[in-house]
């Protein structure tokens, strides 16, 4: 660990790619996200905020870093 990395802090939060639960699509979503994020595809709710974390409704097949 470089003197850097113990004086800057990382972000808690990161991107996910999430499978809709309904049509299989592949989308991107901040984990944080603050509006309610819908299906390019089809519409259906991937995710909905929380006060913090965003409440994922889909699968998440990778975090993004």
């Amino acid at each position: 660990m470089s003197e850097w990395e113990k004086i800057i802090p990382k972000p808690r939060s990161r991107f996910l790619k999430v499978k809709c639960p309904d049509c299989g699509n592949e989308q991107i979503v901040f984990d944080h996200a603050t509006t309610v994020v819908h299906c390019n595809v089809c519409g259906a709710t991937l995710a909905e905020p929380s006060g913090g974390k965003a409440k994922i409704k889909g699968d998440i097949v990778a975090v993004l870093e």
